[in-house]
């Protein structure tokens, strides 16, 4: 993404067309206003200005009841209900639904057990990553409790994360029981054709993700992100060509403008092309803007959203003045940049996560999890784990319905800001 896409305004973006004139571009045009059209009434309604400042508050209640199979996480009994995910001696830990990946027939487990901790420190920029062999207690928790499904990404650690993941999948299942994602765009390799999503870079790229991943397949490939520097008509048959070579089963996008991915499920659908059935975006309690256009047009399509960083990089998880702990809290340069915008409305907002946890006598993570999981729009959080809590909280996440007085309270202290991450 360019500096000046990453700067512009929310508004802007959203009105601008592609620097080149596509042949898509007109009917990119009608799927985009087919988006915006999806959003709640007042946001339709609101000049943008007001737009700009409104916050997305009900956006939750006003996408299709049919988006999701699990009931809205509003509909609690009463005000006063707590959860019941601890284990008794009568009753089983609690484990993940199945649940599919939007409109589609993929079945997913509703936790994601995402892969970018795990790889080898001294390759790529995550020096926080760790090893194989701390990875593998935490990889065999997670599918002993029934996560089945697992991201990663090209340029995790350099690739070393798909090969962690490769290994420890084949320790624990056969390859039809797990569900594998990865990603593409970003640079793996010097000179031409060594990033983005040209056809020649995708096609180079697939390969070496499965020969590391050591499969046939993945189940899902998502670009990473938007390439503003190759035609969006290349990049849908590449990746439609990759589906039908049975590379992947299923391909999905990441965080982009809600006009960029519009034109991208457009074109395919133009030419007959494989669209994308998932979107993987920044969406947590403390940067909801997605909620304004990407999620309903997700909602309104069929399309299944598997948020990144659904705990704010540990933010929701703990007291505002509370400082994080491990390598990744001091090292981690791109979560430095995440979660500066009004900090006074961040701090009421985990102030509120922290009264909803000790009023249901919970951690603080399954609040904002449960959170994230109740949304209409939202198939299943992506999480990571470096501790063993980490997986149980994901998982005792699930069995967690928050009131309608709780999401108010949660949701009520948050400000517009410009989308961030990407």
């Amino acid at each position: 993404m360019t500096e000046s896409a990453r700067s512009a305004s929310p508004e802007s973006a959203r009105s601008a067309s592609p620097e080149s004139a596509r042949s898509g571009t007109n009917a990119a045009d009608a799927a985009a206003e087919s988006a915006r059209s999806a959003t709640p009434e007042t946001a339709r309604s609101a000049t943008p200005e007001t737009a700009r400042s409104a916050t997305p508050g009900t956006a939750h209640s006003a996408t299709p009841e049919t988006a999701r199979s699990a009931p809205d996480g509003g509909n609690a009994p009463d005000a006063n209900a707590r959860n019941t995910n601890a284990p008794t001696a009568d009753a089983p830990a609690p484990r993940p639904d199945t649940v599919r990946l939007g409109a589609s027939g993929l079945q997913i487990s509703s936790v994601i057990l995402g892969m970018m901790s795990y790889g080898d420190p001294d390759k790529g920029a995550h020096e926080w990553s760790v090893g194989i062999d701390e990875a593998r207690p935490f990889v065999r928790r997670a599918y002993e409790a029934g996560i089945t499904t697992f991201d990663t990404a090209n340029v995790y650690s350099a690739g070393s994360s798909e090969e962690i993941t490769g290994t420890l999948l084949k320790e624990l299942a056969p390859r039809e029981e797990v569900q594998v994602f990865t990603k593409v765009f970003n640079r793996m390799r010097p000179g031409p054709n060594g990033a983005g999503l040209s056809r020649a870079a995708i096609m180079h790229e697939i390969d070496a993700s499965l020969t590391r991943l050591g499969t046939d397949y993945v189940d899902l490939y998502q670009i990473h992100r938007f390439d503003p520097h190759t035609p969006v008509e290349e990049t849908m048959e590449a990746l439609h060509d990759v589906v039908k070579a049975g590379k992947a089963r299923y391909i999905g996008a990441s965080s982009m403008w809600a006009w960029q991915f519009a034109e991208m499920q457009h074109v395919a659908e133009l030419h007959g092309w494989t669209p994308f059935v998932s979107m993987q975006d920044q969406y947590n309690l403390l940067e909801r803007e997605e909620e304004r256009e990407m999620h309903p047009f997700c909602a309104h399509t069929g399309v299944g959203v598997i948020p990144w960083s659904p705990l704010a990089r540990g933010k929701l998880t703990r007291p505002w003045d509370a400082q994080g702990s491990g390598s990744r809290a001091n090292t981690d340069e791109f979560g430095k940049t995440l979660y500066r915008q009004d900090e006074d409305a961040n701090r009421a907002i985990v102030d509120a996560v922290q009264q909803v946890a000790e009023a249901h006598d919970v951690s603080m993570a399954q609040i904002a999890l449960a959170w994230v999981a109740g949304k209409d729009a939202v198939s299943a959080p992506i999480v990571g784990a470096t501790k063993e809590h980490h997986i149980d909280d994901a998982v005792a996440a699930s069995r967690i319905t928050l009131t309608d007085d709780e999401v108010t309270r949660l949701e009520s202290a948050y400000t517009p800001r410009v989308p961030s991450g990407f």
